[in-house]
């Protein structure tokens, strides 16, 4: 069989290809690619576990590895499971374009004499694991899991990859995000004991996203982040107001949170303007730049679609559910010049459409996994000094994810957890089932948690970028806005850094000359406002409750009283409600009442 690919074919190829064939041009490879396979020629391991950042081209790593194996008779055919119907095809067309051939429709039965292989889902390998064992008992076969962790979503998936592919002759193991956080292990990765006591995934070859950033493999995140005034009514009738960002209880942070969502409101109108605003400032060095909406649903999506009509006079690519025609539209816009893609979860892992540089965050999803394949569209880099962006709900759960973009994560079996403290990282596993969908249907969430989004409002917050925050407040639309939206969409990553400080600097000195009657925002640098999470308000709720108690004892005072006199002194709801300023403002009081008794 062939294993080359003539020149002719090479503007077809992504832009993670090399631009020669697999095997016996390996100088074309990238360094990190050749690195790898050296180890793996070295080692010849059975099972090979590659961690690559989203975009840093595990296809193409792992359709040379198959290419070599094919070509040495260490394998006579490929299987590769992939996680999602759209995925499967576009491994299959990747594939071909080096000369294997995958069926990527294959059901049952003998396997075309023209095919090398297949390409499946893991849903499928769940149905009939018997028929892909049988199939792999009888030649030779290299098994490439994409994205394994899905092998770990449910029991049944692990055991249909443990029953179908223990007789393979290799297995290639990929992954590009940081793997789950509960402690199911996860079939074919080996777990090492560290001197905690605690095993972890062990790695055969890591490639992060510093590292791909350093190599210019990838490109930088600029990440945009909005706040606002919210306003909800809750399912007892009554009506919250509240601003996004602000420390408050869990529930209400998912409720502000969905307010803002909601298409009815002002604040998601607003975010995508400004979106449209920095994509025709990006097309001015990236032409073909295109822009994509992650929803939540389908219903959003529509509204999301109509809200971008409205707003450029051009339709959005919709794409809905994971089936044959949404593929297609997917394709068309890769390979288009459109603007805007509007999409459901579907589009968050692995699918490859290069053009992509903004995005708009518009989901609940609140996993790392989910966070980190989301922003992975957006990083794969095709020349030097392309920069992408993505706008956020300021929501402190995603701006952690932000900050830590370049943190590596091994999975871990053993979780010690002390006493009340809550994983940062820990997915429920409806969250992780929501995320993983590849359909988009009626959930029910919305009968679980009923309410009704009344008003919303968008404010620019803040620039997150490298772990650095950066800006002031300020209103949408605003010149201040405008002068971050503004940033060149070319640019080094210093450079990028250099404009960002300047910008601050700017908008400081600007607001130092503006009268007090006009600051109706919060002017304080983004780097001094830290922003409170859920776990970081209860400790200080629960700072405030043990120094009440002890003030009881001295004062012999009931809590009650205490703490009613603390909120007629300092100000603001009771303490369940209060946020992290005013908590602090209660702690500073009661110790000075304790002070003052002894």
């Amino acid at each position: 069989m062939t294993t080359t690919t003539s020149a002719t074919n090479n503007h077809h190829l992504s832009p993670a290809f090399p631009g020669r064939a697999p095997w016996g041009t390996a100088n074309k490879l990238r360094a990190w690619q050749q690195a790898a396979m050296d180890r793996y020629i070295q080692t010849q391991p059975r099972d090979f576990l590659a961690v690559a950042t989203p975009g840093a081209g595990k296809t193409t790593f792992a359709l040379t590895l198959a290419s070599w194996l094919l070509h040495h008779h260490v394998v006579q055919q490929v299987t590769v499971v992939a996680p999602t119907e759209h995925l499967k095809k576009q491994w299959a067309e990747a594939a071909a374009r080096i000369g294997i051939k995958l069926d990527p429709e294959y059901s049952a039965g003998p396997l075309g004499r023209e095919y090398h292989g297949v390409a499946v889902t893991y849903a499928g390998i769940g149905v009939r694991p018997m028929l892909h064992r049988n199939r792999i008992e009888q030649r030779k076969t290299l098994v490439i899991l994409d994205e394994i962790h899905h092998a770990g979503d449910s029991k049944s998936w692990g055991e249909a990859c443990l029953e179908a592919f223990e007789p393979a002759t290799r297995r290639l193991a990929l992954t590009g995000t940081p793997f789950r956080s509960d402690t199911n292990p996860i079939p074919f990765v080996t777990y090492e004991e560290g001197n905690d006591g605690i095993r972890r995934s062990a790695a055969d070859y890591t490639y992060g996203y510093g590292n791909a950033l350093g190599d210019g493999v990838v490109r930088p995140v600029i990440f945009l982040s909005y706040s606002g005034n919210m306003r909800w009514r809750t399912k007892a009738g009554d009506e919250i107001a509240a601003r996004l960002g602000e420390p408050m209880t869990k529930d209400a942070v998912s409720q502000a949170w969905r307010t803002a969502l909601d298409p009815r409101g002002e604040w998601m109108p607003n975010v995508l303007r400004a979106a449209d605003q920095r994509l025709t400032e990006v097309r001015k060095s990236i032409p073909d730049a295109g822009a994509l909406v992650i929803a939540s649903d389908q219903e959003q999506a529509r509204a999301y679609a109509k809200l971008i009509r409205e707003i450029t006079g051009e339709g959005a690519t919709l794409v809905l559910s994971d089936d044959s025609g949404a593929s297609q539209r997917i394709d068309d816009f890769s390979h288009g010049q459109d603007r805007w893609m509007v999409a459901v979860r579907m589009v968050s892992e692995g699918v490859d459409v290069p053009r992509l540089a903004v995005g708009v965050y518009a989901t609940t999803i609140s996993t790392p996994l989910f966070f980190a394949q989301a922003v992975g569209r957006f990083v794969r880099s095709r020349k030097r000094g392309e920069t992408a962006s993505v706008f956020l709900p300021t929501v402190p759960s995603l701006l952690g994810f932000a900050n830590e973009m370049e943190v590596e994560r091994d999975h871990v079996l053993d979780k010690p957890k002390k006493d009340g403290e809550e994983d940062p990282y820990a997915e429920s596993e409806k969250e992780m089932e929501e995320a993983n969908k590849e359909q988009d249907e009626d959930t029910g969430e919305q009968e679980q948690f009923s309410f009704e989004a009344l008003e919303s409002e968008a404010v620019f917050d803040r620039v997150l970028y490298d772990g650095a925050e950066f800006g002031m407040q300020a209103h949408a639309g605003s010149e201040e806005e405008q002068d971050y939206l503004g940033i060149p969409g070319l640019l080094e990553p210093d450079q990028v850094q250099m404009l960002l400080q300047k910008r601050q600097a700017r908008q400081i000195a600007h607001s130092k000359k503006r009268p007090d009657a006009e600051a109706d925002l919060l002017e304080i640098p983004a780097e001094r406002r830290p922003v409170v999470t859920h776990k970081e308000l209860l400790e200080l709720r629960k700072q405030l409750n043990t120094l009440v108690g002890a003030y009881v004892h001295q004062s012999g005072k009931p809590h009650g009283v205490i703490h009613t006199e603390l909120r007629r002194v300092c100000g603001g709801p009771p303490s369940a409600e209060a946020t992290a300023g005013q908590l602090n403002e209660r702690i500073k009081k009661v110790r000075e009442w304790a002070t003052r008794m002894r």
